[in-house]
């Protein structure tokens, strides 16, 4: 099926007279005729569902679906998209260990990073995404486990170059974890650049109506565990919770990842996506690719008023023909790349924010990346507990705005640009 295709109809084949959209299993748990039958499903002999803090029937089909968006073996959702970036690099690293990570990625990322793993005993390199090879692969060390990064930065929009990092990373036998959620599997796949891992909020584009918070983790089944055994323990020795089994072994390549994730972590840590929210995010997905198009011809359009603005000191959106990141993106992105516009007023920060309180259409809010443009300043909210060095080093300089394009009539939307720009 073409992605348009599967966005309405993987995940989930009904049988004869089942529903016809992706029910609602509202269950925490889950019936069985013997203590036997439940058995197997602890000692991961059997597949089926025993408690919904681990797995959900719902949730399952769901990321079925974006598993088959991405080009991936397996997935699971997760309640939000910090707790998979969180996943993502927790299920291989711990204690002791070393990531290496691009320094142009989200805020929130950042500081998940930065401050709350660093005290759990992990160490962070972050480099500009643009970088060297020479320094990229002088970052490694004999305990780095995992190379992170964003196809598209939120805010700076640099676009990643995929095969760089991907190349490095597994010189040094390290998988390269994407977090797509600007691009999102309709303008990119990561997997087909070399990726392993792929991240998303799902809050963002997926869900697309500012109705339900979510994250997903993808597996590629590409990367080779045993291969690599030495730095990959938790993967490829036993686990003496669960009788002495071995994920790769047992599952393979191609299942042992996301497995270890659900019967470790989410056992543990509990970061589940409740079966509605996975309901709702499925409205959402099964309009992607259809949205994704609007998102981006408005986006292009508003970016080319924005340059003709005299109260514009300068803008950023690499489907502009004159972006350092143009290339990149027509190599790496589906003929498309996201809906979000980064530009800055003449004025610094003061006219920002004159700028800001006299819009109309578009909405001052935390958010981005749905139906309704709405509109942000990074440095004092989403990243303001970065430092000015740091906000530099991402590419999120003091005056630039964050203008997430919706899929409003795009004359609607300028028309709003335009009368707010006046009024500076």
């Amino acid at each position: 099926m073409e992605k348009e295709t599967k966005c309405i109809h993987a995940g989930y084949e009904p049988k004869n007279g089942e529903p016809r959209m992706i029910p609602i299993i509202q269950s925490t748990t889950f019936k069985y005729d013997t203590s036997e039958d439940m058995g197997k499903l602890f000692d991961l002999e059997a597949s089926g569902y025993f408690y919904s803090r681990l797995q959900n029937p719902t949730t399952d089909m769901v990321a079925a679906k974006i598993a088959a968006l991405e080009g991936g073996t397996a997935a699971l959702l997760t309640s939000s998209g910090q707790a998979a970036n969180f996943f993502s690099v927790f299920n291989i690293a711990g204690s002791g260990d070393h990531v290496i990570a691009s320094s142009a990625i989200y805020g929130g990322t950042f500081n998940l990073f930065n401050v709350t793993m660093r005290k759990m005993g992990l160490d962070f390199t972050f480099l500009d995404p643009d970088c060297s090879e020479e320094e990229l692969n002088a970052a490694f060390r004999p305990n780095t486990k995992a190379v992170f990064g964003e196809s598209i930065a939120n805010p700076s929009l640099k676009v990643f170059d995929f095969e760089v990092w991907a190349k490095a990373a597994h010189s040094h036998g390290v998988p390269l974890i994407v977090d797509n959620t600007f691009a999102t599997p309709i303008n990119c796949r990561p997997f087909e650049w070399g990726a392993d891992i792929v991240t998303h909020s799902t809050t963002k584009y997926m869900d697309g109506h500012d109705a339900t918070v979510g994250g997903a983790v993808v597996d590629s089944g590409k990367f080779d565990w045993m291969e690599h055994k030495e730095k990959f323990p938790g993967l490829c020795t036993p686990d003496e919770s669960y009788h002495g089994i071995v994920y790769a072994q047992k599952f393979g390549n191609a299942g042992a990842y996301i497995t270890k994730a659900t019967v470790q972590l989410m056992r543990d840590l509990g970061s589940v996506q409740a079966p509605v929210n996975a309901y709702m995010l499925n409205l959402g997905l099964e309009s992607l690719a259809v949205r994704m198009e609007r998102h981006c011809s408005n986006a292009l359009a508003v970016a080319e008023f924005l340059e003709q603005n005299e109260n514009v000191a300068w803008v950023n959106y690499p489907g502009l023909a004159d972006n350092q990141y143009y290339r990149r993106a027509q190599k790496y992105m589906n003929g498309g790349t996201c809906g979000v516009v980064s530009f800055g007023v003449k004025g610094g920060r003061p006219a920002a924010e004159k700028f800001m309180k006299n819009l109309h259409l578009a909405m001052i809010a935390t958010h981005v990346a749905d139906a309704r443009t709405c509109v942000l300043h990074p440095a004092s909210s989403t990243h303001r507990q970065m430092t000015d060095e740091e906000l530099a080093a991402g590419g999120v300089p003091a005056d630039l705005v964050r203008l997430s394009v919706g899929i409003e009539n795009v004359s609607d939307i300028i028309a709003d640009l335009k009368q707010a720009l006046s009024s500076l």
